[in-house]
């Protein structure tokens, strides 16, 4: 009986420390972390587009975290400086990923600003990268004869057009895609962490990264 106990007391502690060390330690070290002053918070529109993210599954292939250029060539592939916990402020839940499958979203509203190629490349990734290994999401648009009043008609290359059909947005894409061009961190950060702003050469080499999006 007395070993039971001893056992028992052994365990209580040990997960009295994982705690302080993995939960409490670093909410402490956190809770005074204030966003960067050009960090905004996310619109109605991108908090939809946010929810579709989440729901498509979109964090299992892509990670929102570039590492520093000590620990990974994340800033020569184009993805910009290494992330700090501001950058995070409005993020509820944190959508870091552990997978890159895809290359890092942290700043793809930086390399990809235009809302009618991340509507083709939602509708067909291979219309504009071949060989891409993204799953395609016909079912985010709608085929018409032609385009009503208020419909956004998605600019695809003649190549991937469907035949007598126009490709309009549901309200769930265009939603995902102001979220996707709304993840832009290229704004400096406090003086000592900030890393060098991502050069003109990087962002056109970026282009082919998005291969495996």
């Amino acid at each position: 009986m007395e070993n039971e106990y001893k056992l028992l007391s052994g365990a209580m502690v040990t997960l009295a420390l994982a705690t302080a060390t993995l939960v409490v330690l670093p909410y402490l070290q956190l809770s005074d972390v204030q966003p960067p002053a050009e960090l905004k918070p996310y619109t109605d529109q991108q908090l939809r587009g946010r929810e579709v993210y989440i729901a498509m599954g979109c964090v299992y292939c892509h990670s929102q975290q570039p590492r520093s250029q000590s620990q990974a060539p994340d800033f020569q592939r184009g993805w910009g400086r290494a992330s700090v916990a501001g950058d995070y402020y409005y993020d509820q839940p944190h959508l870091l990923g552990t997978m890159r499958t895809g290359p890092d979203l942290f700043n793809i509203g930086a390399r990809q600003p235009s809302v009618d190629w991340n509507l083709g490349h939602l509708y067909e990734p291979r219309a504009y990268v071949p060989g891409s290994t993204m799953p395609a999401f016909p079912f985010m648009f709608t085929l018409k004869d032609e385009a009503e009043d208020g419909d956004v008609v998605v600019k695809l290359p003649s190549s991937h057009q469907p035949w007598g059909k126009v490709v309009v947005a549901k309200p769930e894409a265009l939603d995902l895609v102001q979220y996707l061009i709304g993840l832009d961190h290229t704004y400096p950060i406090e003086a000592g962490i900030d890393l060098p702003t991502l050069p003109e050469t990087a962002r056109q080499a970026s282009a082919p990264q998005e291969a495996t999006e």
